[in-house]
């Protein structure tokens, strides 16, 4: 497995541009699966996540040309066995979104139970719950979710909690179902409203994008589009919180500023200069930043997947600050790693409490997930000395060559290949 050796204590300064929206083309790739005419994505990004979800779309029949990274284009036909294995699905949870395009276009679906990253149950109950009471009749039997129906019904659907995968389930089966649809309490997520753009370019009929009240009007048949997703927001955010802890100045391209308006405001009351325009976002770190306290919540509240990196840069903030997680029962599993490398930091049930500033040094580290090991490459990009990262396959799951990119703006990071 891969590694990273990284020299900390180096000011990152110049300007990226943030990739595709990993969370966004996972689902607008698997609607691919709902016309057997092409679906053609003008960007997308080079990550394992990606071309774990085009192997699965080739296993399932799809036509798929290009190469994650560039433009793809996905042509389905037909499926040759509308199943989806566990060999397949166990490396990316996301795999679960082709359940809700196979039933509604072929009308039978057998997907095993999803992987992923180890942060804690996800389990897909909602999923499962909103299918049925569209008219599917479903079994999980042998670590498999098996599902049929002649053609799905509409329905009024309010899910218990939110749920980002369910919401979008849901939707691309409701867009083939007979009568109209409506999810309550959906999740408002960019990349929902990022998947409806694409729908309705292919034909479905779509209100409420965004919004928690989403109605959709099933049609007999889509067609195909041409679609170009939103940026990645946790990337920028990610990359906006390398600039604050290595004291740089960055500005992050072709981004959507109001997509990390949470993370930004936390920013902006820590004392950290942000300017703002049109697809731009200038990030100047300072010294003196003061600390700050954050809670998890689905958007547009702060988003879980910016909570290590979040607590990575309260190491170099003063005073306390406390950061509550509540979508995730395992999510501080990078806290130990941290701690390793000097950081403060207390555990009080789903809250992490960290004091700074505290100087950091380098250590090996391990990663647990994709997020914590952002959060512990930030931290090393302003620990003094060596930092040894092991298991960055989790990162590079989620980020596009992050250590060349990186590395334009000044870091040194080397890539240890095994």
């Amino acid at each position: 497995m891969d590694r990273f050796q990284i020299l900390g204590g180096r000011s990152l300064r110049g300007t990226v541009a943030v990739r595709p929206a990993k969370n966004a083309l996972l689902p607008c790739l698997a609607a691919g699966l709902l016309t057997s005419d092409p679906v053609v994505f003008e960007e997308t990004a080079d990550l394992q996540d990606i071309h774990s979800m085009v192997g699965l779309l080739r296993h399932l029949g799809s036509e798929v040309e290009g190469v994650p990274g560039g433009a793809v284009r996905v042509r389905t036909p037909d499926v040759v066995e509308p199943e989806a294995p566990y060999d397949l699905v166990r490396r990316m949870r996301a795999s679960i979104l082709v359940l809700g395009p196979l039933l509604a276009r072929f009308g039978r679906a057998r997907v095993s139970l999803p992987g992923g990253c180890a942060i804690g149950a996800r389990p897909i109950d909602l999923h499962i719950r909103g299918l049925e009471t569209l008219g599917a009749r479903i079994t999980v039997d042998h670590g498999y979710v098996r599902a049929s129906a002649e053609r799905l019904r509409g329905s009024e659907i309010l899910f218990d909690k939110v749920t980002v995968g369910g919401t979008e389930n849901l939707i691309m089966a409701a867009v083939l179902a007979r009568g109209e649809t409506v999810l309550r309490n959906a999740a408002r997520e960019p990349e929902i409203a990022d998947l409806c753009r694409l729908l309705t370019a292919m034909g479905a009929r779509i209100e409420g994008a965004g919004t928690h009240t989403v109605k959709i009007s099933g049609v007999e048949e889509l067609g195909g589009a041409i679609h170009t997703c939103i940026p990645d927001r946790i990337e920028t955010g990610t990359l906006a919180a390398a600039a604050v802890v290595t004291g740089g100045d960055v500005e992050l391209a072709g981004v959507v500023p109001e997509h990390v308006e949470a993370f930004l405001g936390k920013l902006r009351s820590m004392g950290i200069q942000i300017e703002t325009g049109e697809r731009r976002i200038r990030v100047r770190g300072a010294a003196g930043i003061r600390s700050a306290d954050i809670t998890t919540q689905p958007y547009p509240g702060y988003p879980t997947d910016l909570q290590a990196q979040f607590m990575a840069l309260l190491t170099r903030a003063s005073g306390s600050g406390a950061v509550r997680e509540t979508i995730f029962e395992n999510r501080f599993m990078h806290v130990p790693e941290l701690q390793r490398m000097g950081a403060d930091i207390r555990i009080e049930g789903n809250v992490a409490v960290v004091r700074g500033p505290t100087p950091l040094s380098g250590a090996p580290v391990m990663a647990s997930d994709l997020r914590a090991s952002a959060g512990l490459l930030l931290a090393a990009l302003c620990a003094e000395g060596s930092t040894e990262i092991h298991r960055i396959y989790h990162l590079d799951r989620g980020y596009e060559r992050l250590d060349e990119r990186l590395n334009a703006l000044g870091a040194r990071i080397h890539r240890v290949r095994e």
